[in-house]
């Protein structure tokens, strides 16, 4: 089943190189009040936190964007469906994107970001899988990883921040 996992996460490294994947919007700041409202998710996914120059072109809504764009284009190429692997079960995951949760940013050092967004797998079940994007500004974010973080709101990981920077955690020191 690893191979199988390689092998996707292969192919759709070389579509998104080949297919000269990078984004053109530009850098929106978020005003007060937006940056203040009612957090949509629990707490243990981070909002956004102060970085460095180097990060401040990546906002919430570009990110969002630019993660919408990377699962529309890689669904056009399963027959609608955005593929993921699920790690507990080795499988690949069948989804359709339900929701982006742009008020979600998360700075991860070194350029890596990360937001949240839910699916609805062919099987019913309910994802919230985490996705994360690297580069310098938005022109050159760049997925980099998805991780299933809650199955049907079953929490797989938690998140803790240190330093301004966040991490995975395992649930319950495991």
């Amino acid at each position: 089943m690893k191979n199988n996992k390689l092998l996707i996460t292969s192919v759709l490294l070389v579509f998104l190189i080949s297919s000269g994947f990078v984004l053109s919007e530009g850098a929106h700041k978020r005003s007060e009040q937006e940056t203040k409202t009612k957090q949509e998710h629990p707490k243990e996914h981070p909002t956004e936190h102060p970085s460095n120059a180097e990060s401040k072109a990546v906002t919430k809504d570009n990110l969002a964007r630019a993660i919408r764009r990377h699962i529309k284009s890689t669904s056009a190429l399963n027959k609608g469906f955005y593929l993921a692997i699920d790690d507990n079960t080795e499988r690949a995951l069948k989804l359709t994107l339900v929701k982006v949760h742009d008020d979600k940013l998360a700075s991860l050092g070194n350029q890596t970001y990360f937001a949240c967004a839910d699916f609805k797998a062919d099987n019913g079940k309910i994802y919230d899988l985490d996705v994360f994007m690297k580069g310098e500004s938005v022109d050159e974010l760049t997925p980099t990883e998805v991780s299933v973080h809650k199955e049907d709101g079953v929490e797989r990981y938690t998140w803790v921040e240190k330093r301004g920077v966040w991490r995975k955690s395992p649930l319950n020191g495991k």
